[in-house]
């Protein structure tokens, strides 16, 4: 479906509910299918989360996982570590494009039996799960922080734990450092020196409730919303934790060059704009750890006219499409003066903003809601609009909410 957004509101006063983080509960959700007595509160309703849940039930057989990179790793590693399970591993056209040979080469390392069915380094794989008893790995440090995290993950099920070494500089170590977190929340000794990271062996089941917290991802849309909102706007969310785990938790950090304050009441947090962004100055940001808000930072900084300049996005190549070319291609229908390489993107300032336009969504949730807020400025069309379903099934019931009128063409 296709949707055409348009909205007279310059002035917001609205109070959101967002569903569980879809990295914590991916995360929580292996955990469980690893240790049974684990309950969780606050799962994610999103697809990923539900194809995640539905995967770690197959015994046999096919395990389709659809756009859910998560899950591709995820359940990678854990079904080469379940001795007697033979599954084939696959999802849609893009995630076989995806690699995953890094994750592979280092579960071989350790003794799993991973095959390609169809392309070297690429989904669809076969895996027959075995007893791992090997307990050292290495792997490149600069690469996706779920190959780090699935490993981990599995790590206090296999008889000897896990001694991984990161070779080279860490990206996404928010990531890493919550999946640690997860492990010690219930029960796993884990230490993280240098570039070394340890997992201990652990065989008792915990009983455990894990409480997932709503998703920083989401309210990025959010603090965009607010940033192309008149001073005195602001927006409630919940629920959330002052110490997050959440990489993109930075984003209250950030959205004070847009004007935009963040304050806490209990697990509510309330962004509110405080005052116009300079539009002399150019945002510069180091997204590394946070890859996944690059394109509503940069759509914020379009809409508002900001110069910005965006490094440490790699990963975004690897996404559910290439992230980067595609924040070109669109912008540039809007009117922008955008160019981007491997790793950076670098934006002009704009002071018009090309009317009912239709945004290409690309099978990526992140391009459909990352444009939304642009209807604050000026009438957007989003296509395919009903891909927001993989992290956000709710958003434009919550866009509707902040008077954004949502008409389906």
């Amino acid at each position: 479906m296709d949707l055409h957004l348009q909205s007279s509101t310059t002035k917001l006063s609205q109070n959101i509910k967002i569903t569980g983080s879809k990295s914590e509960s991916n995360r929580a959700l292996l955990l469980q299918a690893l240790y049974p007595n684990i309950s969780i509160e606050n799962l994610s309703n999103s697809d990923d989360s539900r194809v995640m849940e539905e995967g770690l039930k197959v015994e046999q057989g096919e395990v389709d996982i659809h756009h859910a990179g998560t899950a591709m790793r995820f359940l990678t590693a854990f079904f080469a570590t379940q001795a007697g399970r033979e599954v084939t591993l696959t999802g849609s056209k893009r995630m076989k494009e995806r690699p995953v040979k890094i994750l592979v080469e280092a579960l071989r390392q350790l003794g799993a039996d991973v095959e390609y069915e169809l392309n070297e380094g690429y989904p669809p794989l076969n895996i027959k799960g075995k007893k791992i008893t090997k307990h050292k790995v290495s792997l490149a440090a600069n690469v996706s922080s779920q190959y780090i995290s699935a490993l981990l993950l599995v790590a206090p099920t296999l008889e000897n734990g896990l001694e991984l070494t990161l070779e080279g500089k860490i990206t996404s170590v928010p990531y890493i450092k919550m999946t640690l977190a997860l492990l010690n929340e219930i029960g796993v000794q884990t230490r993280f020196e240098g570039n070394v990271i340890t997992v201990a062996p652990m065989t008792e089941n915990p009983k455990k409730t894990i409480v997932v917290e709503s998703d920083w991802s989401s309210a990025s849309y959010f603090y965009s919303i607010v940033a192309l909102c008149d001073v005195g706007s602001e927006i409630s969310l919940s629920s959330y934790k002052e110490n997050s785990l959440q990489g993109d938790s930075v984003l209250q950090e950030i959205y004070k060059q847009f004007g935009v304050e963040t304050s806490f009441d209990g697990h509510t947090i309330s962004l509110k704009k405080t005052a116009e962004a300079d539009l002399n100055k150019t945002i510069k940001i180091d997204l590394a750890n946070a890859p996944d808000i690059a394109q509503t930072i940069s759509v914020s900084c379009f809409g508002l006219g900001l110069k910005c300049e965006l490094s440490g996005l790699h990963t975004l190549k690897i996404k559910e499409t290439d992230r980067l070319e595609a924040l070109k291609t669109e912008l540039s229908k809007l009117g922008a003066d955008i160019k981007v390489t491997d790793k950076e993107l670098f934006l002009e300032p704009s002071k018009t903003i090309n009317e009912k336009v239709g945004i290409d969504t690309y099978n990526d949730h992140r391009m459909a809601m990352a444009f939304a807020p642009l209807a604050l400025r000026a009438p957007i069309v989003i296509n395919d609009a009903e891909v927001v379903s993989k992290s956000y099934p709710d958003f434009w019931k919550d866009m509707e909410a902040l008077e954004i009128t949502v008409e389906n063409l």
